[in-house]
């Protein structure tokens, strides 16, 4: 368990922590975070892409993590000092404008990047879904 010196709780509420816990174990995507984090609450909660990856992207900015060649995130020497302080402050964002909905689908898009990079065969069978939503972005995209 984690040393509680400062409980500042937001939309990602221990987040945080998990991922911090998770990478300090070993470098992972942030589809790997997503799978261990489920495995670590035994399955009671597996967060979101849309709260995931912005953390990585505020830790990788903090200097926390670092983003490896391979995709996978690693701690840096700041992280693992964190790793006694868990709870950083928690990133807002605007989720009712249209920056926030792009901003969540980046996200998203990461996530479906790693899980075809770790797990190809979790979207295989989304495959054309996937077409027809990038179809429907482009139309949008050019229009």
């Amino acid at each position: 368990m984690f040393p509680f010196r400062q409980f500042r709780f937001g939309k990602r509420g221990f987040l945080r922590p998990w991922v911090l816990s998770v990478i300090g174990r070993s470098p992972k995507n942030g589809a790997e975070i997503i799978d261990e984090v489920e495995k670590m609450s035994f399955g009671g909660w597996r967060p979101s892409p849309g709260s995931v990856y912005p953390l990585l992207d505020e830790m990788t900015q903090e200097g926390l993590i670092q983003k490896r060649t391979d995709g996978r995130y690693e701690l840096t020497e700041k992280g693992k000092e964190e790793v006694d302080w868990p709870f950083g402050a928690p990133m807002q964002r605007g989720q009712n404008s249209v920056e926030g909905v792009l901003v969540e689908m980046r996200d998203n898009v990461s996530y479906l990047e790693d899980l075809a990079k770790s797990s190809p065969n979790k979207i295989q069978a989304t495959k054309d879904r996937i077409r027809e939503i990038a179809d429907r972005l482009s139309q949008i995209a050019n229009s």
